[in-house]
């Protein structure tokens, strides 16, 4: 993907939280976490290492379609978030044309127990829903032994849409597809 990461001025606060729109001067942080073994292990289905090569033509390549921020606690970055336009196949599919968006977030494992995830989602979803104008937005992938990210979604109010069975020599045996849907949306979205 040629160019550089698409950036935007957007800065959403919740009390310590504070998402910050992601900037070139952020590889370093994005490419640590993208290699910490243990934040890997839940946000990927193929937990390798990255360059920063890699890294950053991924995110660029996300920007073009996501506002993606660093989530600060306490004025100190401990990962980092994006909402997308859906991007995937089998929600597009099954809702066309609704304004589908999707969260995706990582935080350093020193900061998770202490709600800093369930913030980072409700001020995604908060600006997704009155910015942005989604119809729903999901949470993709979340596999079935990250307790703790299913919950952070639970309590922003989501909720299972799909559970989508993996191949047998995948890390986790199913990852579920979890949704919110809009105030004015008016009625629920179609589960595969």
């Amino acid at each position: 993907m040629s160019g550089g990461l698409r950036t935007h001025d957007v800065t959403l606060c919740s009390g310590t939280v504070t998402l910050r729109p992601l900037t070139e001067d952020d590889w370093d942080l994005v490419v640590g976490w993208w290699n910490d073994p243990e934040i890997a292990y839940y946000a990927d289905e193929d937990p390798s290492e990255y360059t920063a090569e890699q890294v950053q033509e991924i995110v660029r390549g996300i920007s073009r379609t996501a506002f993606c921020f660093v989530i600060e606690f306490e004025g100190r970055p401990v990962g980092e978030c994006w909402l997308q336009q859906m991007n995937l196949e089998r929600i597009l599919r099954k809702n066309p044309g609704s304004d589908c968006r999707r969260i995706d977030l990582e935080i350093e494992k020193a900061y998770w127990g202490r709600g800093i995830g369930t913030a980072a989602i409700r001020l995604l979803v908060e600006f997704g829903f009155e910015s942005e104008g989604a119809d729903a937005i999901f949470a993709m992938d979340v596999a079935d032994d990250n307790p703790r990210s299913r919950r952070a979604f639970e309590k922003a109010g989501f909720e299972l849409y799909a559970a989508v069975p993996q191949a047998a020599n995948a890390c986790t045996s199913v990852r579920h597809d979890l949704v919110l849907w809009s105030k004015r949306h008016g009625g629920r979205l179609r589960a595969e």
